[in-house]
């Protein structure tokens, strides 16, 4: 069953009509999901899985311009962020007890696409974290027609001596009980509300960065701090986990800015480069945020976006009837 949920659409810019629900993981824990509708006749629906510290309504331009070109976008609040349950009393720390307990999320999204009867096929867009989630619910067999990526987090970009005393600590206090202590470097409060919009690692564009600015300023609840050490460890150990399988059998279009300075770009351009019949663009001087870029940008990734799914509903089509 899904009920109402709190839905920020004047600082979502999102289609008409657009509209939020709560529902339940098997787990029981409350999760947020919003429903940008497309006109009618639509071609298919997006499942768009977020990045960590994100939330539905910072999606909203993207689901507009998908909603132009006929296509219902769907995103979730993950657990442990945006205006779903917390995990921590220190509700400013991402955590997650395990990296398979977002499954459980998928597991919930996927059901609420049925209740709320959005059209297939249906197809991937996830962002950074959720480029982790999204890669494993598709090594079990998420039921999408194509995926598509943006800055997947597949790794953790870290300096070289940096990445073995992450292991280390992360590893250590999660099992000395201070997992749920923030991570080296980190602690309470949004990026986007400690750090200047010159040389920020998320976007070039003072309009998209002014547009997520105002979204945790204007609904501070929807503001998330530093990772824990627990989702530290959690984090390294599914992108290694990650990094060791195939790639799915499903068409694959992933973008990448040329100055990303959050995720690892190496373990992008090596997935890529063995994804049979993937592709990856690059986004000149982009960075991590390539759909929060200008205006120009996003429209063009989306257009290059929906051309993709309409390829693979037609490839996938063909397969069924063959």
């Amino acid at each position: 069953m899904l009920d109402p949920a709190p839905f920020h659409a004047e600082l979502a810019d999102g289609p008409e009509g657009g509209s939020a629900f709560w529902l339940r993981a098997e787990d029981g824990l409350r999760l947020r999901i919003a429903h940008y509708p497309a006109p009618e006749a639509a071609e298919g629906t997006v499942l768009l899985f977020p990045g960590r510290t994100e939330y539905v309504e910072k999606y909203g331009r993207v689901a507009r311009d998908f909603a132009a070109r006929g296509f219902h976008v769907v995103a979730i609040d993950w657990r442990g962020q945006g205006l779903a349950d917390r995990m921590l009393e220190d509700v400013q720390t991402g955590h997650v007890h395990l990296f398979a307990d977002y499954q459980k999320d998928v597991a919930a999204l996927l059901d609420a696409v049925d209740m709320l009867g959005l059209p297939r096929p249906l197809h991937l867009l996830a962002h950074s974290m959720g480029g982790a989630i999204g890669l494993r619910a598709l090594t079990r067999d998420l039921p999408v027609a194509s995926a598509g990526f943006t800055a997947p987090m597949w790794g953790i970009r870290m300096l070289g001596p940096v990445r073995p005393a992450a292991w280390a600590l992360s590893w250590s206090g999660a099992r000395m009980g201070m997992g749920h202590l923030y991570a080296p470097s980190t602690g309470p409060g949004s990026y986007l509300a400690r750090t200047a919009f010159e040389g920020n690692v998320l976007t070039t564009d003072r309009a998209g960065w002014d547009y997520m600015l105002r979204q945790v300023t204007e609904v501070p609840e929807l503001a998330l701090g530093g990772p824990s050490l627990r989702w530290l460890h959690e984090a390294l150990a599914e992108c290694l986990s990650l990094s060791r399988l195939p790639a799915p059998d499903v068409p694959c279009l992933t973008y990448l800015g040329s100055n990303e300075r959050v995720v690892d770009p190496a373990r992008i351009r090596a997935r890529m480069g063995r994804w049979p019949g993937g592709r990856l663009e690059m986004i000149q001087a982009g960075e991590h945020e390539v759909l929060m870029e200008d205006m120009v940008t996003r429209s063009r990734i989306v257009s290059q976006l929906v051309a993709h799914y309409r390829q693979g509903a037609e490839e996938a089509q063909a397969a069924e009837q063959a």
